[in-house]
C-alpha cells in the first residue's frame, strides 16, 4: 500500500462526514454534462472525464484479472495438495457431486450434441420419463455449463472441474471489481480480497462439491453492482439483464444473493451524502430492476417452482442453531462441517475486517452501519424465522447454512472499506489483534478444528504481521517508500494464498473420509456404455443398465432405466415404484433400478444389463467389470387393458408389493405363502418357513429391513432398509427346491420390521402367459420423438391404453382425433381411456386405433407470460431512459 494512500483524514474521505466518495453528477444521476457551461468548457470536461473513466476501467480490469489468476492458482493448488482429480488419483465425487451433478453434466453434453432420447422438455433416459426442463433449471442452466461440449465424453469429470474453477474464478474477479466500485483504493489489495471471497470456507466446504451453488457466489457481487448502478441511475437495461442471468443460472442461491445485495444497498443508501428523495429514487430503481430481472427469468424459475410443488416431499426439518463457539471457530482455516456456517475468509482478510469498528479514519456512520449490518446478518443465520427467510421458507435437508457466502462477502467488504485508503492505524490493528486472540482461545477443542488449523493460522498471521510492519516502517520512517509497500502486498498474497490452499486441501481430505463417495469414471462406465448402446432397442423396449458405481447410472452410460436422482423427483414416481418393491435413497428422491421380471414386463424393460467389478472399488481407482445382459420378451411400451375403466376410483395399491405388481400387470403371477411361519424373533435371528411351487423364484421384500437374508443352502443377500432415508428393494433369494419347502434365515442388524407379506414365489409360466396376453392386445407400433409418444393400436381396442411411464404433471393425451386433454392416471401410470364415459368426455368415439401424448413442463406457459411482460417492461425502461438522456436542444428540434 503506497504511503501516499496512508494519509486519510480522520473525519472520512475527502473531508466528508460519511466517508463515502462524492460522486460526479453522471455517476449519481446518469445525467450528461454536455450542452451548457462556458465556451469550450464541455469539451475539456468531457475529455477529462473520459480519461478518468478509462483509467478507472483499467484499474478494475487489472484487479479483476489478478483476482481471477490468484483464485484459479490457489484453488488448483489446494486440489494438488489433496491429491485429488485432476491433479491426483483420488476421486472428488463425494455425495451428490458424483450421484447428481456429474451424471447430469454428462447427459447435458449428450443432449447438446444430439445423442439423447429426449429433448429440453422430457428426459426418456432416466425415471422412465422425467421433467428435464425442471432438472435443467435446477442443475444445468448456468452459461458455464455449456462448456461441457468442449470436452470429449470420457473427460466429463475434467469438464465439470473446469466449470467449477471457472465459476469460482469469475466470482473472485467480480468481487474485486465491486470493491473498487464501492471505494477507490490500491487494486492489488482489492484483487487479494476478491480472491479471498472466492476462496472462502463456503467455497471449499460447500460450493466446490455443489457446482450450481457457485452461480450464487458469482451473483452476489454482480447484484451488488446492479444496486450501485441503480443508486447512480445508470445502466437501467443491463441491470435487469444481470439479475435475470443470475436467477436463471441458479435461482436458489441467486435468491440468497439478492437478499445480501439488498443489505448492501440499504447500507450504501444510509451512508451516502444524499437527500431522502435521491435515496428513495435509487431504492425504487433497484426494486424495479430486480423485479424486471426476475420476471425475465420466470420461464425457467416458474417451471422449477412448479416442479418442487409435485416433488416427493422430504421429512420436515426443524432448524437447530449451532453453538456460538462452533460458529466463530469456522472463521479459522481448515475447519470443516456441514452443521456450522463456513465463515473462513483468510486470517489476514479477517484481521482487516475486524479493524473496521476501531478504525477512526473511517467515518462513524460508515463504521456503525457496516458493523451493524454484519452483526445482524450473523444473527440472522442463527434465528429460525430469518433462517427460513434465507431458505425461501423451508429449512433444507443437509447443509443448514447455505447462505453463508453472503456473510463472507460482507466481511470482505468491511476489510476493504477499512484498508482501501491505507493500512489502519495502530489502535485499530491492536483491536483486531485482540479479537483474533480471543477467537483462537475461545475455540480450542471445538470439533471442527483440524490439526492443520493452528499451524496455518500462525503461518498466515506471521506473514500478515510482517506485511503490516513493512507498511508501518514506510509510513513512519520513509524507509523503502516504494519497495516496502510492494513487499507488503507480496506478503499479503502469500499469506492469503498459502493458508487458503492448505484449508482447501484439508477440507477436501476430511470430506472424503467422512461422507459417502463415488469412484471416478473409468473402464466400468465406458464398457457399460458401449454394451448398452449395442443392446439399445428404444422405443421397441427399454434397456436398463442396472447399477454401476455412483448414481443416476443411465445418465452416464445410456439406456432407459428407473434410476433417477433429482430434487424434483415426482412424488407419483417415487410412491408408485415404492409400492411395486423398488428401493430408494435420499428420502425417496433417488429411486433405483429393480431386477425383477414382473416390473420389467410392466415397464417394458426387454434388456437388463448386469455388471460386477473384477477388483475392489477404491477412492483412487475404478476397476474393470464383467458385463452380461439378459434379453426377455416383454410387452410394448403401450398396452391395452380391456377390463380397466378409469371411472373405477377404488383401484389402488395395497400394502403388499407382490399384490401391487400383479394389479398393475393385470395377472396373478406370484404364489404368496399363506402358511408363513416366523421363529426365533426373541433371539434376534429370525427364520421364515413356508411352502411354494417347486422351481418358482423366491423373492423377499421388507422395505425397513436392514441385514441379510438367505434361502437355505444359498449365499446371504444384503438388505439396506432404513426408513425414511433408505427403502430396501425386493430381491431374489433363489429357486424353490424339489421339496417345495422354503426356509429363509434372517440376520438383522436391528430388531426386524417385516411387512404382512414379506415373501412371494414367482411362477414364471404365469408371467410368460401374462406377457403374451399384453403383447397380443398391445400397441402394434410405438413412436417416440422428443417429448411426444404415439402408438397405433389393434382394431376394436377397448378399455384403457396404459403407457409404461409415470403420470407426472404436464402430460396431455388424445385418443384418435379427439382434442388433447390432461392425461389420466392408472395406478401411477400414464393412461388414455379408449371407450366409456371417460373416453366420451375427452371426445373419443370408442373406435380409436391410435393415441398420442405430449409433455409440456408445468408452469412454462405462466412463466412465458410473465417473461414476456417483463421483456416489454424492459423495452419501455430502455426507451424512457434513452429519451431522458437526449439533450434538450435535440428534443426541441
Amino acid at each position: 500500500m503506497p504511503p501516499a494512500a496512508e494519509a486519510v483524514p480522520a473525519q472520512g474521505e475527502h473531508g466528508t462526514t460519511t466517508g463515502e466518495r462524492p460522486e460526479t453528477a453522471d455517476e449519481a444521476t446518469g445525467e450528461q454534462h454536455g450542452g451548457s457551461g462556458s465556451s469550450g468548457g464541455p469539451d475539456v470536461v468531457g475529455g477529462l472525464r473520459g480519461l478518468l473513466l478509462r483509467s478507472r476501467r483499467g484499474v478494475r480490469l487489472r484487479a479483476a484479472v489478478s483476482a481471477a489468476v490468484l483464485t484459479c492458482v490457489v484453488f488448483c493448488l489446494g486440489g494438488l495438495l489433496a491429491g485429488s482429480y485432476p491433479f491426483g488419483p483420488t476421486t472428488r465425487n463425494i455425495v451428490d457431486l458424483g450421484q447428481q451433478y456429474l451424471p447430469y453434466h454428462a447427459y447435458w453434453r449428450t443432449l447438446l450434441l444430439g445423442g439423447a432420447d429426449g429433448d429440453m422438455f422430457l428426459n426418456w433416459t432416466s425415471g422412465f420419463g422425467s421433467n428435464f426442463l425442471g432438472d435443467f433449471g435446477t442443475y444445468l442452466s448456468s452459461p458455464f455449463d455449456l462448456a461441457v461440449v468442449l470436452f470429449p465424453a470420457d473427460r466429463i469429470e475434467l469438464a465439470l472441474y473446469a466449470i467449477t474453477v471457472a465459476k469460482i474464478t469469475a466470482a473472485g474477479a467480480a468481487m474485486a471489481v465491486l470493491l473498487l466500485r464501492l471505494r477507490r483504493g490500491p487494486w492489488p489489495v482489492a484483487a487479494v480480497l476478491g480472491a479471498a471471497y472466492a476462496l472462502s470456507g463456503w467455497t471449499f466446504n460447500y460450493g466446490a462439491t455443489v457446482p450450481m451453488w457457485l452461480d450464487g457466489l458469482l451473483a452476489f457481487p454482480l447484484l451488488c453492482l446492479v444496486g450501485e448502478w441503480a443508486r447512480a441511475g445508470r445502466r437501467p437495461v443491463l441491470g435487469p439483464l444481470v439479475v435475470a442471468l443470475a436467477w436463471t443460472a441458479n435461482f436458489y442461491t441467486a435468491y440468497m444473493a439478492t437478499i445480501g445485495a439488498a443489505v448492501v444497498l440499504v447500507v450504501r443508501l444510509l451512508t451516502a451524502d444524499a437527500d431522502g428523495r435521491r435515496r428513495l429514487a435509487g431504492l425504487l430503481r433497484a426494486v424495479r430492476g430486480v423485479a424486471v430481472g426476475i420476471g425475465l427469468a420466470a420461464p425457467l424459475v416458474v417451471v422449477v417452482y412448479m416442479g418442487t410443488r409435485v416433488a416427493d416431499p422430504t421429512p420436515v426439518v426443524t432448524f437447530s442453531a449451532a453453538g456460538w463457539v462452533d460458529v466463530v471457530a469456522r472463521l479459522l482455516p481448515g475447519t470443516s462441517s456441514v452443521a456450522t456456517p463456513a465463515l473462513y475468509i483468510g486470517t489476514p482478510a479477517l484481521a482487516l475486517a475486524l479493524t473496521l469498528p476501531f478504525n477512526r479514519a473511517v467515518a462513524p456512520r460508515v463504521r456503525i452501519a457496516w458493523t451493524a449490518a454484519i452483526c445482524l446478518v450473523t444473527l440472522s443465520l442463527q434465528w429460525e424465522p430469518t433462517h427460513l427467510l434465507w431458505h425461501a421458507g423451508a429449512s433444507p435437508n443437509g447443509i443448514p447454512y447455505r447462505q453463508t457466502f453472503v456473510l463472507c462477502g460482507l466481511l470482505l467488504i468491511a476489510a476493504w472499506l477499512s484498508t482501501a485508503r491505507g493500512l489502519p492505524r495502530m489502535p485499530a490493528l491492536l483491536g483486531a489483534a485482540a479479537l483474533l486472540a480471543v477467537l483462537v482461545l475461545a475455540t480450542r477443542g471445538t470439533p471442527d478444528i483440524d490439526r492443520w488449523t493452528y499451524p496455518a493460522f500462525a503461518f498466515a498471521a506471521a506473514l500478515g504481521l510482517s506485511a503490516a510492519a513493512a507498511v508501518l516502517l514506510a509510513r513512519r520512517y520513509g524507509i523503502g517508500a516504494r519497495a516496502l509497500p510492494v513487499v507488503a502486498v507480496a506478503l499479503l498474497v502469500v499469506a492469503q494464498a498459502g493458508e487458503a490452499a492448505i484449508s482447501g486441501a484439508r477440507i477436501e481430505q476430511r470430506q472424503l473420509a467422512r461422507v459417502s463417495w463415488a469412484p471416478r469414471l473409468g473402464p466400468w462406465h465406458e464398457d457399460m456404455a458401449r454394451a448398452t448402446e449395442q443392446k439399445d432397442a428404444w422405443p421397441r423396449h427399454r434397456t436398463d443398465p442396472g447399477e454401476v458405481p455412483g448414481g443416476n447410472d443411465v445418465l452416464l452410460v445410456g439406456g432407459q432405466g428407473a434410476d433417477y436422482y433429482s430434487s424434483l423427483t415426482a412424488e407419483v414416481y417415487t410412491s408408485t415404484l415404492a409400492s411395486l418393491g423398488f428401493g430408494y435413497y435420499a428420502k425417496g428422491r433417488h429411486p433405483v433400478s429393480l431386477d425383477n421380471p414382473v416390473t420389467d414386463a410392466i415397464f417394458s424393460i426387454g434388456t437388463r444389463m448386469h455388471s460386477s467389478p473384477t477388483a475392489p472399488v477404491r477412492t483412487d481407482t475404478l476397476p474393470e467389470a464383467e458385463i452380461t445382459s439378459t434379453d426377455t420378451a416383454v410387452p410394448p411400451l403401450v398396452t391395452v387393458r380391456p377390463g380397466v375403466r378409469l371411472a373405477d376410483r377404488d383401484v389402488r395399491f395395497g400394502d403388499s408389493a407382490f399384490a401391487n405388481q400383479e394389479l398393475l400387470l393385470g395377472a396373478t403371477v406370484y404364489d404368496v405363502p399363506g402358511d408363513l411361519e416366523r421363529t426365533g424373533e426373541a433371539k434376534g435371528a429370525v427364520t421364515l418357513t413356508a411352502t411354494c411351487p417347486v422351481g418358482s423364484q423366491v423373492y423377499f421384500w421388507a422395505p425397513e429391513y436392514r441385514g441379510s437374508a438367505a434361502l437355505s443352502g444359498r449365499q446371504p443377500v444384503a438388505f439396506s432398509g432404513k426408513l425414511p432415508a433408505v427403502q430396501g428393494a425386493m430381491q431374489s433369494l433363489g429357486a424353490v427346491p424339489a421339496s417345495g419347502s422354503v426356509r429363509i434365515d434372517l440376520r438383522p442388524s436391528a430388531k426386524p420390521v417385516l411387512p404382512r407379506q414379506p415373501v412371494g414365489c414367482l411362477v414364471r409360466e404365469r408371467l410368460d402367459s401374462a406377457v403374451r396376453q399384453l403383447t397380443g392386445t398391445g400397441a402394434t407400433s410405438v413412436h417416440v420423438s422428443g417429448h411426444t409418444i404415439s402408438a397405433e393400436l389393434p382394431a376394436r381396442s377397448t378399455g384403457t391404453a396404459v403407457i409404461a411411464a409415470p403420470r407426472i404433471s404436464g402430460w396431455m393425451c388424445a385418443a384418435g382425433d379427439a382434442a388433447p386433454a390432461p392425461a389420466e392416471r392408472y395406478l401411477g401410470m400414464l393412461a388414455v381411456p379408449l371407450d366409456g364415459k371417460a373416453a366420451e368426455a375427452r371426445g373419443a368415439d370408442g373406435r380409436t386405433t391410435s393415441i398420442r401424448c405430449t409433455f409440456r413442463p408445468p408452469g412454462l406457459r405462466l412463466g412465458g407470460a410473465v417473461g414476456a411482460a417483463a421483456l416489454l417492461s424492459l423495452v419501455a425502461v430502455a426507451i424512457l431512459h434513452r429519451r431522458s438522456r437526449r439533450p434538450s436542444g435535440a428534443a426541441a428540434e
